[in-house]
């Protein structure tokens, strides 16, 4: 992408200056019943931000994101490789040419998975959670987020230890917002009523969503966030990417399937293919990619608050941020997609 409008030359280095235009080309969403208003595509930081991955083009991906209205960027103490790497990234990035901005940016992270050796360094002990943020803000340069997470349930720790932690973490000014991830209906309910009777209210839950992965619809989680007035985000929207062009002729060398580690070969059945290149053939007809349709279902209904996007360039976020004018769908084509979900 082409910045030398956007981009100038100051003492001796780049200062990047955002699209004057940007707020006009998202649309916002009042989350829950809070006050916090999200875009309807977020940016998240899982792949592609990590110390293995050009720095030059991760900046350029933020960049982009922000120029097309994207106000919220997620990431995780664990998102790499290496771990950590994905917040020390942005870090660099939101104490230099983003700085100017940081009052415009929406920044979240999490902890609950695996981020060091010892029984301190995962899961949801009041210990782990606050000393992660701490090394979380320090890698970020900032002095708050302004979302923390819980990124899973812990079996082990009493839910009370978990959330009084992000309560005090609020109280403590080091998250304006508190959330929780992977969350299912029941716990989710029971998180948000210690949340409350805290005076901090959850904020929002952020599950995997997306054509071929429904849980969220059949436990009636999204129904139940709506009755605690909390907003709910999804990632994986367009499940590993087969919900896009990659897969419509079988399994493409050099893709997620062929690596075997959240997507597998043996998954992508002929059966499958058929759906997808079923469910193309529909997007076509309403002037959208396969994708794009994609993200336009998660967020159909008005249930779901965000859709968060992973990218590895610039492009991609241009083209998945199109979905914005184009979320709604006639009843005709709700038929048409269930019954090849169906099928």
């Amino acid at each position: 992408m082409n910045r030398d409008l956007l981009e100038k030359v100051s003492m001796g280095g780049t200062m990047y200056l955002a699209d004057e235009e940007r707020y006009g080309k998202m649309e916002y969403v009042r989350c829950g019943k809070s006050g916090i208003k999200l875009p309807k595509v977020s940016l998240g930081f899982w792949h592609n931000f990590g110390s293995v991955d050009n720095f030059e083009n991760q900046k350029e991906m933020v960049y982009t994101a922000f120029d097309a209205g994207i106000t919220h960027f997620d990431l995780a103490n664990n998102y790499g490789p290496q771990p950590g790497s994905a917040e020390e990234n942005l870090g660099r990035i939101l104490s230099t040419s983003l700085k100017s901005y940081r009052d415009e940016i929406l920044i979240s992270t999490k902890a609950g998975y695996g981020m060091w050796e010892g029984p301190y360094g995962d899961w949801g002990s009041r210990k782990y959670l606050m000393s992660s943020l701490d090394q979380s803000l320090q890698r970020l340069k900032l002095d708050y987020v302004d979302i923390f997470y819980h990124h899973r349930p812990d079996p082990d720790t009493p839910l009370e230890e978990t959330m009084n932690a992000l309560s005090d973490i609020v109280r403590q000014g080091k998250a304006l917002y508190v959330g929780i991830s992977n969350y299912h209906r029941d716990d989710a309910k029971k998180a948000a009523e210690i949340l409350r009777k805290n005076g901090t209210p959850l904020l929002i839950n952020q599950v995997k969503y997306n054509m071929f992965d429904r849980w969220v619809e059949t436990e009636g989680l999204l129904d139940a966030l709506v009755a605690e007035g909390a907003g709910c985000i999804c990632f994986s929207p367009l499940a590993q990417g087969l919900l896009t062009d990659k897969y419509l002729s079988g399994i493409p060398a050099g893709s997620r399937a062929t690596k075997n580690v959240f997507l597998h070969e043996k998954d992508i059945t002929p059966a499958l293919v058929t759906k997808i290149q079923n469910l193309d053939t529909i997007a076509k007809n309403r002037g959208q990619s396969l994708a794009q349709m994609a993200l336009s279902w998660v967020l159909r209904d008005g249930k779901v608050t965000s859709v968060l996007i992973g990218a590895s360039s610039s492009a991609q976020i241009l083209d998945n941020v199109q979905i914005v004018k184009k979320t709604t769908f006639s009843s005709e084509e709700i038929e048409k997609i269930e019954r090849v979900l169906h099928s």
